[in-house]
């Protein structure tokens, strides 16, 4: 057991109680660590105080514990506050129990609290005006995401993301995190995730890093940064010392160098695209609670299957084309979105209900995100033998409990789109072969969309198909797709879908935007380039300016 460090002193003042525990209530404030020989600090949020009374604690993050917990072993909750670190005497678990998908537990309100005042630990938190932006870096294929740093100590700094940034957060390897402080100083250093907060409303994750292994010049330069924040923060504090000169490292660096933009804003083709990007970060951030052990979240999953509804009744055209223009969210992210939109799309063609279109929207966005729970390298694989594609399979019944809170969706459109979409009418599909009769219509509708949007986006093994040679696939194959429903979306979305790049008789590159009502294009915009679409598109055409460009020659397939 931890031996008290030298320096603790002891609170017993409610009324300071109370003023600190109210720090460690705050997102990332606080952790949990075991009274014995290997506890360690683990991430936990007081959810509640009552003075005197108890601490509501919410330990979802490591459910691993909660039944040691729920045996009466002793723990701390450690913290800082005030430039302090501070801890609980040893406490026990009175109660533990899961609401709304949270595992909630309760222990006795602490009669005195333990502080040290420790330098080394205190964290510099950056005031209203205080603009730090910071790079993260991780994997060469990935592409850099800029924040802004809200907090920074020697051992660790917190960081605010965009959403879309969240999935990267469960990297098993460091993060390169560069801080970049508006006088041109900069600091890259190795940095580990170890605590997180989505916030979906504001499209940010705030997350706490913890700096692995920094060498001799890092801490210098760590211990003049911590200083510097502190002292312009304290500078334009409410009780400011007039005395005190603005810090250096807020001055504005000279001219010509480049900026770093807090929690950059990725360009968009479209509008439309930058409202859909607001539902990719929330899929992005699912990816990220799947991989710390979480259930989905039932009220977002809603909040996000009503916005896809209403993108779709204000522009399905537009709706169509946002999803090509995805380019830096996960993969996993991407299809998702697009069987969404497309299956929604075929759907809403009949007479479906609102309340069934809105669950086959949900179940379609999240249908792929059990991959995230597999190996990489299972995922990057370009060959496959038996037992590998056994493991991959499994990303069916490891989502499937995630799904037990979302209550409001029915059970039948989970089973038709999240469980069977891989199936086929043969019964070589999977994850249990079922055939024929056993498959329900909306499974047939589902797995013809999921196979065309698959096919026409990058995979390990092989680029992107031309959608010609989707169809071409999908009608040769009758004994593993409904030929009815591959002929209805052929009809109903062309032979050239919006979110084609086409090349035209003239030479000229454009993106289909939209089709006449014989399915040919009828307003596309140009480009210079076979990349997904970005900001810098040319001029969108219609009618007699369409036509001098003369007919389509061909699609050409691009990477995504």
């Amino acid at each position: 057991m931890t031996r008290p460090q030298e320096g603790y002193t002891r609170v017993e003042s409610p009324i300071e109680i109370e003023a600190l525990l109210e720090v460690l209530s705050e997102p990332g404030g606080a952790s949990l660590q075991l009274e014995s020989p290997d506890g360690k600090p683990l991430p936990v949020l007081v959810a509640e105080q009552q003075p005197g009374g108890h601490l509501l604690l919410d330990i979802s993050a490591i459910r691993e514990v909660a039944g040691e917990l729920g045996r009466g072993a002793a723990f701390r909750l450690l913290g800082q506050a005030r430039g302090k670190m501070l801890r609980t005497p040893p406490l026990t678990m009175s109660e533990c129990h899961e609401a709304g998908g949270r595992m909630l537990c309760t222990s006795p309100y602490p009669l005195a609290l333990e502080v040290l005042q420790r330098r080394e630990s205190f964290r510099a938190k950056l005031r209203l005006g205080m603009e730090v932006g910071a790079i993260v870096r991780g994997d060469e294929k990935e592409v850099s995401v800029q924040g802004d740093l809200k907090d920074l100590s020697l051992e660790g700094c917190q960081l605010e993301l965009p959403l879309g940034a969240a999935s990267r957060l469960a990297s098993p390897l460091p993060l390169e995190i560069e801080l970049c402080f508006p006088n041109g100083s900069r600091l890259a250093i190795l940095a580990s995730p170890r605590h997180h907060v989505v916030d979906t409303e504001r499209q940010a994750v705030r997350a706490g890093f913890q700096f692995v292994a920094p060498n001799g010049e890092q801490e210098r330069q760590l211990w003049f940064f911590v200083r510097e924040i502190e002292r312009e923060a304290a500078r334009q504090s409410n009780e400011a010392d007039v005395s005190l000169l603005p810090s250096l490292l807020f001055q504005t660096e000279p001219a010509g160098s480049p900026p770093v933009g807090r929690r950059n804003v990725q360009a968009y083709a479209t509008p439309m695209a930058r409202r859909l990007a607001r539902v990719a970060g929330y899929l992005d951030a699912q990816l990220l609670e799947l991989q710390q052990q979480r259930s989905l979240d039932a009220v977002q999953l809603s909040r996000h299957a009503d916005r896809l509804l209403a993108l779709h009744e204000e522009d399905r055209e537009g709706l169509l084309f946002a999803t090509r223009c995805m380019r830096r969210e996960p993969a996993l992210v991407r299809h998702g979105l697009a069987v969404a939109v497309h299956l929604l799309d075929l759907a809403a063609v009949g007479s479906m209900p609102r309340d069934v279109r809105k669950a086959l929207v949900a179940c379609a966005m999240v249908h792929d995100l059990g991959k995230a729970l597999l190996p990489k390298r299972l995922l990057e694989a370009t060959r496959l033998d038996a037992d590998q594609r056994a493991a991959l399979h499994a990303h069916v019944a490891l989502l499937r409990p995630r799904l037990e809170q979302c209550h409001w969706l029915a059970k039948g459109v989970v089973e038709a789109v999240v469980e069977r979409i891989n199936e086929r009418l043969d019964g070589s599909g999977y994850p249990h072969g079922l055939a024929g009769e056993r498959l329900h219509e909306l499974t047939r509708l589902a797995m013809v969309v999921d196979a065309v949007e698959a096919m026409r986006r990058d995979r390990p093994d092989r680029p992107a198909w031309r959608v010609a040679d989707v169809y071409r696939h999908l009608l040769s194959h009758p004994g593993q797709f409904d030929q009815r429903w591959v002929k209805r979306y052929i009809q109903h979305f062309g032979l050239l879908p919006i979110g084609s790049l086409v090349r035209f008789e003239s030479g000229e590159l454009g993106w289909v935007q939209g089709l006449d009502e014989r399915g040919r294009p009828a307003r596309v915009q140009l480009t210079g380039e076979a990349v997904p679409p970005g900001e810098s598109l040319g001029a969108v055409l219609s009618g007699d300016r369409l036509a001098r460009l003369g007919p389509p020659v061909e699609e050409v397939p691009v990477s995504t």
